[in-house]
């Protein structure tokens, strides 16, 4: 007889937001090309006994470079729901571009945990080309790196378990490396699609977002995902605002930027 999974609290932090066009969010564009804003999350899984955080995003000095706004600092969504950014012990990275493995600093305790070919993506070859070297912070990178000389990297090739009831997978197509969070909560197995999907409308209507390293790829991770998850409303998009409207808030200082994925809205 096994033992029982455990179930994690899940929570969506928005950070930070950028207004665009829906043009800008679909391969080809979008002939209605009316606005479509991403937001900006990181996640937190808590558990009885164990948290884990769900990238790291980035500070004020680059969203000063890239043109978006922070809402609300990383810090203080965390400490929020009552994490100190000081004391996290794990923290997966799905991908290292800037929005998802920045604030370098905040977490000087934690282990990271990254697809083996997530590494070799973001130093290897294809960082001599600057359609997919942009998104990535060369900073960001060279940290990971210091990390890997420290011991506070842990690798992952392909399907991973990183904990009882949390696992990683390996879909790529955004990235080369990009790996997505399987958690099981008291709804089930939830999945933390990160770019894998960056809104609902990609994997919905099978349009991939543009900036992407392998389309058959990110095309194939929409249903991996959704065969990852028990239901397709726990399939979790990466910059959606629409997340802040499909789950519930744990509190009323939580509204309009911190939701439970593990309960839906009522």
């Amino acid at each position: 007889m096994t033992d029982a999974l455990p179930d994690y609290q899940v929570y969506a932090i928005k950070y930070a937001h950028h207004d665009r066009m829906s043009s800008a969010n679909f391969i080809g564009g979008d002939s209605h090309d009316v606005p479509m804003p991403l937001d900006y999350f990181v996640w937190a899984v808590v558990g009885a006994s164990r948290t884990f955080l769900v990238d790291t995003g980035f500070d004020q000095a680059g969203a000063a470079k890239r043109g978006r706004v922070i809402t609300r600092p990383i810090d203080e969504g965390l400490k929020a729901i009552g994490i100190d950014a000081a004391a996290v012990e794990d923290v997966i990275v799905t991908h290292m571009h800037y929005d998802h493995a920045g604030n370098r600093e905040l977490f000087p305790r934690a282990r990271y945990h990254l697809q083996d070919r997530e590494m070799a993506y973001c130093t290897g070859r294809c960082m001599c080309h600057p359609t997919l070297s942009h998104p990535f912070e060369v900073e960001d990178v060279a940290s990971m790196v210091r990390r890997v000389f420290d011991g506070r990297v842990r690798f992952h090739d392909g399907d991973s378990d990183v904990a009882p009831g949390l696992s990683v997978h390996r879909v790529g197509g955004h990235t080369n490396g990009l790996q997505v969070v399987r958690v099981h909560t008291r709804l089930g197995w939830l999945v933390l699609a990160s770019d894998a999907s960056h809104l609902y409308a990609n994997m919905d209507q099978q349009r991939p977002f543009p900036v992407v390293y392998n389309v058959g790829d990110m095309l194939e991770g929409y249903a991996r995902v959704h065969a990852l998850a028990d239901a397709p409303q726990l399939v979790v998009p990466g910059h959606d605002p629409e997340v802040l409207r499909r789950f519930a808030a744990g509190s009323r200082e939580h509204e309009g930027w911190i939701v439970r994925l593990d309960s839906p809205a009522h």
